[in-house]
């Protein structure tokens, strides 16, 4: 077991979620109740199977709900003690709160290094400051530099996930929300980024959020974790409670 996992760290409140509803096109209700904590510093896990509400909790959370015609119709979402619902992402993103989203979406035509500088532009940021933040980022995650001047759309997948999250983290993000990170991609490498993950959490402090289905993984490395199920949590504990809690898998079968 990770370091990370061993204890859930006492620290003041990053984030609060306090029971939202979102809805689709006036009509779909995708999730009914959720409520969550991240401390600073904290690493939580967001469980639970395909159409649990997972990645509409963190679009509620980031901003991008909208985007996909819904609205968050009811609760609260506070990030730093400031409620934020309605704000937009590149707003939030301007606060320290930063969404990965699920797919690896990287810009496809542009290098590796190109990807990198787009998240660091969000600052306005002096030259050598980005320079440094580019060297940080390449010390987290050497297979990119090695890839700096490829286009990114031609490197792996796992390279991509990597690269999305530096881009990310060019941001300076006080939280990061991530969406499946290990969607697609090969065991080694998905273990390569949890571990990159709980390293970036303990020396640097950042706080992350991440929806996953790979419950083995999530909870060698969380502190904390919510279990989704239709859009309501179902069960939260931390982490070496749920991975010893029997039972929590059926979650992922439907079975409640």
């Amino acid at each position: 077991m990770s370091n990370a996992s061993q204890a859930r760290p006492a620290a003041s409140e990053l984030l609060a979620v306090e029971g939202i509803e979102v809805i689709y096109d006036g009509a779909i209700l995708a999730v009914a109740d959720v409520s969550l904590r991240v401390e600073q510093g904290g690493i939580v896990a967001l469980l639970g199977a395909n159409g649990a509400g997972k990645s509409t909790t963190l679009k509620a959370i980031s901003g991008l709900v909208g985007a996909d015609r819904a609205q968050v119709s009811r609760g609260h979402i506070r990030l730093g003690g400031e409620d934020i619902v309605g704000v937009a992402a590149n707003q939030l993103a301007g606060r320290g709160l930063v969404h990965v989203l699920e797919g690896r979406h990287v810009f496809s035509h542009l290098s590796v290094e190109e990807n990198l500088l787009s998240g660091g532009f969000l600052r306005r940021p002096r030259r050598g400051e980005l320079e440094q933040d580019l060297e940080r980022i390449y010390a987290w995650f050497p297979r990119l530099k090695t890839k700096r001047r490829i286009q990114a759309g031609l490197t792996s997948g796992g390279e991509q996930q990597m690269l999305a999250i530096g881009r990310a983290l060019m941001t300076r993000p006080r939280l990061v929300l991530l969406d499946e990170p290990s969607m697609g991609l090969a065991p080694i490498i998905v273990e390569e980024i949890f571990e990159i993950v709980a390293q970036l959490n303990a020396r640097e402090g950042v706080g992350f959020l991440i929806a996953e289905q790979n419950i083995n993984v999530a909870l060698r490395h969380v502190h904390y974790g919510y279990v989704l199920e239709n859009g309501r949590v179902a069960g939260e504990g931390p982490a070496a409670e749920l991975a010893a809690r029997e039972g929590i898998r059926h979650f992922y079968l439907g079975g409640g």
